[in-house]
């Protein structure tokens, strides 16, 4: 892709008001509140869902229900690649909120599981498509120098769904029954959507744009390919038994197949430019993610935490991710390159540092309230540490983009986030099933330690993150 700036940069050189400013205050709040939602579905279905499938009587379809919706998501994201730099956000963005809704709808009346995994899908496939059309959106619809901003305010808008969601999906489970999870979700979707979609009214024309449909084609095969072999290897990571590891090197070579296919050129060797990029992307979001995994088993099983305890120290984590971006909005401003460079490292270094200060957690020696500081510290680290490197990642992919092209530029991005983590994923289960049995703080650390390389792999990598020439 070449590198180029959009004319809405060039021609704004001071920034106005900000983001709730009268002319983007509509769509801003539009999209913190889809983004809420999409946040509160994913982690309320994962807090009801054990009483789902005992009330639906089939745990078997268990699994299904979150790799269905991880699937249908990734071919979501690759659609709207391309129907964003043909169309525009706005019908792609109608279209994915019509198919998250219908899938609530869906999961929220289903009779049996099989109605509720095809309900799952809808959600998965909806929530792709409108997770890359609102950043198409801040693309087209917002100044280059509000970027940091309005990406800094994606990151809050999920802290109170991480902070409030689990609880108030018990709550919700409890006293009006599991249905209303889905439902209710369904019924705050409609009025974000509309709010959006007055806020959008002046948006600007698509870019003129090449006729790719065979080219879109193509790559949603290669994206069903990839949506498979995501699922499977969730499911292939858990265990060490023939026919999981079977399942797990499937997945990877099915991965290997068709995620080059998705993906800009040269992004599995972080070549200059947006393949930098959205390497960079991939990587922070597994070190995040596959550390993430650990924490709760951690403090429970060696530090004898109840899991409240131990979600509140991945909520303190949140509230790191949401401080680090806050910070890189307000002072991350500067538009050269250099400085974005700088912002990373400092965040992967953040990441990775962290993720290394929980292992001392593990040390025998340590009382077990010094273990808890000692992670919370940690973790608070390395949640800022994404706070700063995933806006800033954003900003870029959209400052090196052209403007024809920033769909596809936003869908790698998050194909990124979501291929990298499978595959962090599978190797932290699969760690865990390898050593814990017999020696589960050096499962612990092996993992842990796994997961703070990645950042390292990512500091080498962040000079590439500038324009290519």
């Amino acid at each position: 892709m070449s590198t180029i700036l959009t004319s809405r940069e060039t021609a704004l050189p001071t920034p106005p008001a900000g983001v709730f400013s009268p002319s983007f205050a509509a769509a801003s709040i539009g999209m913190l509140a889809l983004i809420s939602i999409l946040a509160f579905e994913q982690l309320a279905v994962a807090t009801v869902m054990p009483g789902v499938a005992a009330a639906l009587n089939d745990s078997s379809l268990y699994a299904a229900a979150f790799g269905a919706a991880v699937a249908a998501g990734i071919v979501g994201m690759v659609a709207a690649g391309h129907w964003c730099d043909r169309a525009g956000p706005a019908t792609p963005m109608t279209a994915g909120a019509a198919l998250f809704v219908l899938g609530l709808v869906l999961a929220g009346f289903a009779p049996d599981m099989r109605w509720l995994v095809a309900g799952r899908a809808l959600q998965g496939g909806g929530g792709g498509l409108m997770s890359v059309a609102l950043y198409v959106v801040v693309g087209r619809h917002y100044p280059a120098a509000l970027h940091p901003r309005i990406f800094a305010a994606f990151a809050g808008a999920w802290v109170v769904p991480a902070i409030v969601g689990p609880a108030l999906a018990g709550l919700i489970a409890r006293h009006l029954g599991w249905r209303w999870v889905f439902l209710a979700a369904a019924l705050l979707t409609v009025p974000a959507w509309l709010l959006l979609q007055r806020g959008l009214a002046a948006l600007p024309a698509a870019p003129a744009a090449r006729d790719a449909r065979a080219p879109a084609r193509r790559e949603i095969v290669a994206a069903v390919g990839a949506a498979v072999s995501a699922a499977l290897l969730y499911a292939g990571g858990q265990s060490l038994a023939w026919r999981t590891l079977g399942l797990g090197a499937l997945a990877l070579a099915g991965l290997a197949l068709f995620a080059p296919r998705l993906l800009p050129a040269g992004t599995l060797r972080g070549a200059p430019g947006l393949p930098a990029v959205v390497a960079l992307r991939g990587l922070v979001a597994a070190n995040f993610f596959a550390a993430e995994v650990f924490l709760p088993l951690l403090l429970s099983t060696e530090r004898g935490l109840s899991a409240v305890q131990a979600g509140l120290v991945l909520t303190l984590g949140a509230l790191g991710w949401s401080a680090g971006s806050w910070w890189q909005g307000r002072e991350g401003r500067a538009r050269d390159d250099a400085a974005c460079v700088h912002r990373l490292r400092t965040g992967l270094g953040m990441m990775g540092g962290g993720t290394l200060v929980v292992v001392l957690a593990l040390l025998p020696a340590l009382p077990d309230a010094t273990a808890v500081a000692v992670t919370v510290a940690g973790w608070v680290i390395a949640g800022t540490g994404i706070g700063l490197s995933f806006p800033t990642l954003s900003v870029l992919a959209l400052r090196f983009a052209p403007a024809e092209a920033q769909g596809r530029a936003s869908s790698a991005l998050q194909l990124a986030d979501s291929l990298f983590s499978a595959v962090g994923l599978a190797f932290a289960g699969a760690l865990l099933a390898a050593l814990q049995p017999q020696a589960p703080r050096a499962a612990f650390a092996a993992g842990l330690a796994l997961a703070a390389s990645l950042s390292l792999v990512g500091m080498g990598l962040a000079s590439r993150a500038r324009r290519a020439h």
